[in-house]
């Protein structure tokens, strides 16, 4: 169920929503928020987004350049050759790498180059070396044809003067570093990594360092959404385990909110006596919690809220259903307030025949982890069954399959559309 903006202390239980529903809502919340800008060295920039659109300076590469080792020549020059019928040319000299050349091409010569060589004046081609023959040092036989500007790149062919290099709100991948590197881009304005508070919550729940008595266990969560979190592109704050006391709980996450973009709190968020989260979000003022509660397994208690312009996630306290609520509504959030589009997928989308039957309830999201292998040349999904408490089943896992809202599950020998982990 939606709650009313600015709900009170009191925290109704739970009315599950459902999770595209939540998803919308939640990212319209945000309403347009962006991370601030900073300016980076050029290395640093990998897996950032451009603040703005990136222009060159200068044409690139700057010179018209062959892309084969071969003959600059003038293309009209060897216009009808052919193996039986070789066009004759005179060797004029050979471009130098790393200089302009001084050689000025007249009619019927040609100069040696190789693949990066600048090409000389009255050039207009290259023709590959497998397509010549030397007849003597300075007689060429050119047994094929070439066109104006073949196996040549020309001086403002990788970009213009003034023209984009990169576009603003592009996720710099490394390719684009060896465009801005050859623009003679050093640095460049990103925006910057969205801060993710990260807190555990439990008296039950111990560092990992520590060695925990019967009854607790190690904080594997905040380790995990942390990491999640630099896969997403944010920057994890780890501000350690909540203890069950309201006092506490209410006071870190009035903190975190102060200083952070996004808080991500795992435990709490599902009914019970001790069920302090909730309320503790609930009381970090307008417009409060938006949704508690989402038709999906595993995550159904999750928690969805604003406190003032900071989005707020509640998250199960078991490590899969964390995990998979991560994936499903905190991941979009990073991706937002950098400018990128919500809805590109975490790694890579293969579609697999589904392994084995998989019941589902109708007008709930199932998440299923599968592994993949191949199976007689085709791929195969199989599912990984197992409670919301295993890490060892995601460990495991290669990736997971959806059944929609409005299947009762999925048959064996279906399609199915595997979300692949990052690897």
């Amino acid at each position: 169920m939606q709650f009313a903006a600015g709900g009170g202390d009191g925290v109704d239980f739970f009315q599950v929503v459902p999770v595209e529903a939540a998803r919308t809502q939640f990212l319209a919340s945000l309403g347009g928020r962006l991370t601030g800008v900073e300016e980076v060295p050029l290395l640093q920039a990998l897996g950032r987004v451009t603040a703005g659109p990136i222009s060159a300076l200068f044409d690139l590469p700057g010179f018209d350049r062959s892309t084969v080792d071969g003959f600059a020549v003038r293309a009209r020059d060897t216009f009808g050759a052919q193996e039986s019928l070789p066009a004759y040319l005179r060797l004029a000299g050979e471009v130098q790498m790393g200089r302009a050349p001084d050689i000025v091409l007249k009619a019927g010569e040609a100069a040696r180059i190789a693949t990066g060589g600048m090409l000389p004046a009255g050039a207009d081609a290259v023709l590959m070396l497998e397509h010549s023959e030397v007849l003597a040092p300075d007689e060429l036989g050119a047994l094929r044809s070439v066109a104006p500007g073949e196996n040549v790149i020309r001086r403002d062919e990788d970009a213009q003067a003034g023209g984009p290099l990169l576009p603003g709100g592009r996720l710099v991948r490394s390719h684009d570093l060896g465009l801005l590197a050859a623009a003679g881009v050093t640095r460049l304005a990103v925006r910057r990594r969205p801060r993710v508070a990260v807190l555990s919550s439990g008296d039950e729940v111990v560092p990992p360092e520590q060695q925990p008595a019967m009854g607790q266990t190690r904080d594997a969560n905040s380790y995990a959404l942390a990491g999640a979190t630099v896969e997403a592109g944010g920057e994890p704050i780890l501000l350690g385990i909540l203890p069950d006391r309201y006092d506490d709980v209410a006071a870190a996450l009035r903190s975190a909110v102060s200083t952070a973009d996004l808080v991500v709190v795992s435990g709490g968020s599902s009914v019970g006596t001790r069920d302090l989260t909730a309320k503790a979000i609930a009381g970090l003022g307008q417009p409060g919690i938006l949704v508690h509660g989402l038709a999906v397994k595993p995550g159904k208690p999750t928690i969805l809220a604003l406190a003032g312009q900071t989005p707020v996630v509640g998250l199960p306290g078991h490590p899969v259903s964390a995990l998979v609520i991560f994936q499903l509504l905190v991941r979009p959030v990073i991706r937002t307030l950098q400018g990128l589009h919500p809805d590109a997928p975490a790694g890579p989308i293969l579609t697999a025949e589904l392994g084995r039957n998989l019941a589902s309830a109708a007008g709930r999201l199932d998440v299923v982890r599968v592994t993949v292998r191949t199976e007689a040349g085709r791929l195969v999904a199989e599912p990984l069954l197992g409670k919301s408490g295993l890490l060892s089943t995601l460990v495991q896992a290669d990736g997971w399959v959806e059944v929609p809202e409005a299947r009762e599950g999925l048959r064996a020998g279906e399609m199915v559309q595997v979300h692949l982990f990052l690897r």
